[in-house]
């Protein structure tokens, strides 16, 4: 049973067949958001970045949104094989009351990224390969500074009716927030790609915990970040909601790979999306965005051998309710059945097979 399959666009398939799967030829590394999904992957980045592109040492863009960010804030600290586990023991941990408010949602995570990133800060930000971003979204109109829940709520109903207008209407009630290494120029993402306004800040010791949060602050959920060192006054919340799978720009990124492990073989540009097949990137106007990139995703086989036949996900919290133990015991698991990604990539990556790689 394989575990993995492979997806590459045109120009990653080309370089492929000519030269292999090299790490050298990896500049870029996006992780999408998704909760718990996230910790699939923990054997998987626990190879990359210990061992595989630690041996091909050059300047690599880590970009993500919600889980992605904490992923690659992970890659970025000075033992990633420790931080990623760390990562992972924390994020099960979580626990809850049976009905949660956003304020204990919100303690919750601020205690787990305190603990994740406290002491680690000058290694994330000062890395001498990696150039992290974060991605957030700022809120513009009825989004730009709810006051409470229910005015929260109507906000986001307008947003998702005009998301389902078009992905441009949603550009006018939120912005994308790049929360950056101030050494990475982000040129490829500069000059304007889509219909949402795009503004840069730069990642500060000030700046990072928050950055995270507001990059995994779910609406509704969570109270929005209320204000961000460096960036635009304003409220914020998850990336995922315009960046869901980071439907990015990459083949500007010339002369450059981008790999990405993934939860799906498909590229869903928003969290509003989601039930929207043809919004795919590969289907849309944008395609050619992805002629460089290699989709990385476990299979269904894979899938249907996890605890309940199904990646962690956010709903788990309510299916196992207060039986914290169980949730807890069964994301482990499946933790531990992601080293089976990390094996059959390894391989792969000794060893390309083009005969298992299908076009994105």
């Amino acid at each position: 049973m394989s575990s993995l399959s492979y997806h590459a666009g045109p120009i990653a398939m080309e370089r492929l067949r000519s030269h292999g799967l090299r790490a050298a030829d990896i500049g870029v590394i996006p992780a999408a958001a998704g909760g718990p999904k996230g910790l699939i992957f923990q054997a998987l980045d626990q190879y990359l970045f210990g061992d595989w592109l630690a041996a091909a040492p050059r300047q690599r863009t880590l970009i993500g949104s919600s889980i992605g960010a904490w992923r690659m804030a992970a890659a970025c600290q000075a033992d990633p094989v420790e931080a990623f586990a760390r990562l992972g023991k924390l994020y099960c941990a979580q626990r809850y009351t049976a009905k949660p408010s956003q304020q204990e949602i919100d303690g919750v995570c601020r205690q787990l990224l305190s603990d994740f990133v406290i002491g680690h800060e000058n290694d994330i930000l000062n890395h001498p390969h990696h150039r992290l971003n974060l991605l957030a979204v700022r809120g513009l109109g009825t989004l730009a500074a709810p006051q409470g829940r229910g005015a929260e709520m109507r906000g986001f109903a307008a947003a998702a009716l005009r998301n389902l207008a078009s992905r441009e209407r949603l550009a006018g009630m939120m912005e994308r927030v790049v929360v950056g290494d101030e050494r990475d120029n982000s040129a490829w993402l500069r000059e304007r790609f889509d219909g949402f306004t795009t503004h840069f800040a730069p990642l500060s010791t000030g700046n990072l915990a928050s950055a995270l949060l507001a990059s995994g602050s779910l609406p509704l959920v969570m109270q929005p970040v209320r204000s961000l060192a460096g960036a635009p006054p304003g409220h914020y919340w998850d990336g995922g909601i315009i960046d869901y799978h980071l439907a990015l720009p990459y083949s500007r990124k010339e002369g450059q790979l981008v790999l990405y492990p993934h939860f799906s073989e498909h590229v869903v540009p928003g969290w509003l999306d989601k039930a929207m097949p043809w919004r795919r990137a590969a289907r849309g106007p944008h395609r050619s965005w992805l002629d460089n990139v290699i989709i990385v995703a476990p299979t269904k086989q894979f899938l249907r051998s996890l605890p309940r036949g199904k990646l962690p996900d956010r709903k788990d919290f309510t299916y196992y309710g207060l039986d914290h133990d169980e949730r807890i015991r069964n994301w482990r698991q499946a933790i531990g059945e992601g080293q089976r990604l990390r094996d059959e990539f390894a391989e792969f990556a000794e060893r390309p097979d083009l005969t298992q790689i299908q076009p994105i």
